[in-house]
Parts: C-alpha cells; structure tokens; sequence
C-alpha cells in the first residue's frame, strides 16, 4: 500500500522496543517497508543498552557504552527510514539472573504501571494506527523484552479509557496491535545447521546465553507474515550500523547464511483486534481506516 497516495497525512505505526538494535535485528524489514511506503514510522527505545558488552575498539570517542550504543540506534534509524527515536531512559536490565537485574534504574525492576503510563503518553501523542511490541517471551526471553510487552499491552488498553490522565492528552484508541515473534521455521533451520558448524544451539550469542534450542519448541501462532525482500538489503544495512553488536559480523559467514535463508518475512501474531481463525495478513494496515 502506498500511503502518501491514499491519505494526506502519513498513517503512524509505532514500535515499542526494549534496546538499541532490536529495531533491526528483529522487526527492522518491517519498520523499513512501511516507512518506504509512506508511514511514520516511530520507535519507543526503553533503555540505551548500557549493560551490552561492548569493545574497547568501539568505544573510542564515547564516554560511555549507553551514548556509543544510542549513535548505533540513530544511525540504524536513519537507515531504517524511522520518523522519531523516543527513549523511555530506564537502564538496561542484562540478562536473566544477572545484578544488573535489581539496579534501581533497571527497566525490570521498574513498576509496570510507571512504563504503561509513559507508553500511553506517546500512544496518544503520536496517535499511531498499528502499535508493535515483542511476543510474550519477549522473543529470546529478555527481561526487558518481557517487561517492555506487558507495559505495552497494559498502555494498549489505558491509552483510550477517559479516566486515566496523561499529560493532559485526550483518549486514542489504536486499531492494531502485533506481537513480532521470531520465525520458528528459522529457529529450527539454524538449530538442525549450528552443530554442522561446531556450534552449541543452546549456547548462541555473543556471550553464550541465548539457548535458541528451546526457544524452537515454543509455538506462537503467527497472524502476519510481512515479506521484507524489497527492503532486506536496508535491514542489513541498519545492522552494519550496530557494530559494537556483532552488527558486521552477523550478516556475513555462517549467520549471515542463516540470517538471508529464513529472513525473508518477519512474522507477527496480532493480539488486537482478536485474529480470524486461519487467517494470516500479509500486511499489517489490513482493515485499517486510515482518514
């Protein structure tokens, strides 16, 4: 659908994130079509990322990890085509069972109503007709995926109701809202093909705490499925700006193989309106008025 022809004033989509680079590595050839399309594309960042491991070769000219990491995002964001960045600044939680998950600043740690209630400040600033979110599991099982989904999904149902106040700003009521989930066809190709490779499937990433073995057993119905071929070369652009991310690397070698095999569509599962049975979209503006 090309918006600018069909509407005078660009439709908003609004993505709420958990750290710099989960606009790319994940949803990014989504957030990239639709802004090629037309749409404002917005981003909600709720942390800098400021736990991520990070180089000391990238961290020349940066005082810290948090402002090196949100360069990255901009940059990304540029690629991607976003309309704004927006940052929630709360910190970067780590990974599960870590200290950094008690820091008194930590998106985890912080009350769920405090991050729903600045969601909905955006939601009805920006007035976006689609909102995305992480799946329930928070796609790798992330605290601040977790936390930034159930903030989200609390802010999707304040936003519209009169009784709650937020900066003054009247009621808006969204028409959709997605849960991006990583493709299980994808997870299960790459953990039949690690091990071909001398690599442990249950211990991906760059510090060998992502188990992507038992993330394939889970099964998300998948609502949308969005083909991202016209744009994937934009996504792997956005990523080459996460450097300090593994952003090079994991678009080349074996990874990048697996990457540009099961990439081709990003999939998402639609918690509102409530899905038709059997029905998967290929665009996620279906049903939407757009005036």
């Amino acid at each position: 659908m090309d918006f600018e022809t069909n509407t005078n004033s660009k439709p908003v989509l609004l993505a709420v994130l958990a750290h710099p680079d989960d606009e790319t590595f994940g949803m990014g050839g989504t957030l990239a079509l639709y802004a090629r399309q037309g749409a404002a594309v917005h981003l909600i960042c709720a942390t800098r990322g400021e736990v991520g491991m990070v180089d000391p070769e990238y961290m020349q000219g940066y005082d810290s990890i948090a402002e090196r990491r949100e360069h990255e995002l901009r940059c990304a964001a540029q690629t991607l085509g976003l309309a704004g960045v927006h940052f929630l600044d709360y910190r970067d939680s780590g990974m599960p069972g870590t200290e950094d998950n008690h820091h008194p600043r930590a998106l985890a740690a912080a009350p769920l109503d405090e991050v729903a209630a600045k969601i909905v400040g955006y939601i009805r600033q920006l007035r976006p007709k689609v909102v995305l979110t992480f799946d329930p599991i928070g796609g790798y099982r992330h605290p601040d995926h977790i936390a930034i989904h159930e903030a989200t999904l609390r802010a999707f149902a304040l936003a519209s109701d009169e009784s709650f106040e937020a900066d003054g700003l009247p009621p808006y009521q969204p028409q959709k809202l997605y849960f991006y989930t990583i493709s299980r066809r994808f997870l299960r190709l790459a953990v039949r093909i690690l091990p071909l490779f001398g690599k442990n499937p249950h211990k991906w990433g760059r510090n060998e705490d992502v188990d992507l073995a038992s993330l394939a057993v889970e099964d998300f119905p998948i609502h949308a499925a969005i083909d991202i071929s016209g744009v994937q070369e934009l996504k792997v652009e956005a990523s080459h700006c996460h450097e300090s991310q593994g952003g090079l690397t994991n678009t080349r070698g074996l990874m990048g193989w697996i990457l540009r095999r099961g990439d081709q569509k990003e999939s998402f599962m639609r918690a509102y309106p409530s899905p038709e049975p059997g029905v998967v979209e290929s665009d996620l503006f279906t049903g939407i008025t757009l005036q």
